[in-house]
């Protein structure tokens, strides 16, 4: 997929808060290694090393169109790299993930990855929007599987799968518990969007959702695709401006007792 950094950032303002939601669980230490995984442009990274002083921080991306944006903020402790989140190395202090986490498959044993590179003491951070059962999202799954179906093959790429990658908020806490995690913290929560119209949700979606349905589709094809599905919006949401209500969940776990099972 090639992702479109002055896309994503046509919601910068909406996208941030959820980052300051989860930054404020964070535990406040100096001197720490960490991680973040998907930092994208970097800009929430630098914000998360200056919260945490003399620490050394990295951020990982496999994007090198948002990793080009995010180089602006290297400093002394704060460095970005090329890598993917399933690939991670070394131990951290903090594991910090936002928006990130919901691209990769099979969270279960990804968490359990994850957890092994995080210090004992440590904190696992992490946003992941969980809006998969709005209409914005469902409507994409359905033309993928219904009208367009012949352009989405049924394989390991088909954007379709990931819409059931995400767990329920009380099987992340579970998952955390049984790796050792206490001070759990798991919530989800809704971030009031009001947007100009329902085009509006569609620009929103081509940043994020979008980007993997249409990275398979040719131009006139992804053209087509996006045009159905603008329509479709404006016929469910004719109000102006809309009300666009998007879920995230936000997790936070400090790595404590020894691994258990449940």
């Amino acid at each position: 997929m090639s992702w479109n950094p002055d896309q994503y950032d046509k919601f910068k303002y909406e996208r941030t808060a959820p980052v300051l939601d989860v930054l404020s669980m964070l535990r406040i230490r100096p001197n720490v290694e960490v991680i973040d995984l998907g930092c994208g442009t970097g800009e929430h990274t630098k914000r998360l090393a200056d919260l945490l002083p003399g620490s050394n921080v990295l951020g990982i991306d496999n994007s090198p169109e948002m990793l080009a944006q995010s180089m602006q903020y290297e400093r002394h402790g704060l460095t970005y790299g090329l890598a993917s989140i399933e690939e991670i190395e070394g131990d951290y202090d903090v594991i910090f993930s936002n928006a990130a986490l919901h691209w990769c498959e099979n969270h279960e044993q990804l968490f359990k990855k994850l957890w092994e590179h995080l210090l004992p003491g440590g904190q696992f951070l992490v946003q992941m929007p969980y809006n998969n059962d709005h209409y914005t999202h469902q409507l994409a799954y359905q033309l993928a599987t219904v009208e367009f179906a012949e352009y989405f093959p049924q394989n390991d790429n088909n954007p379709t799968n990931r819409l059931g990658w995400m767990l329920p908020p009380e099987k992340y806490a579970e998952i955390l518990y049984s790796l050792g995690g206490v001070e759990l913290n798991v919530m989800v929560k809704v971030y009031p969007h009001v947007l100009e119209n329902s085009d509006a949700m569609v620009e929103w979606t081509k940043g994020t959702l979008l980007v993997p349905y249409l990275s398979q589709l040719s131009p006139e094809i992804g053209t087509q695709f996006l045009d159905t599905y603008r329509e479709l919006l404006r016929i469910r949401y004719p109000e102006c401006p809309v009300f666009y209500g998007f879920k995230r969940v936000l997790l936070s776990a400090v790595k404590g007792r020894k691994h258990q099972k449940i």
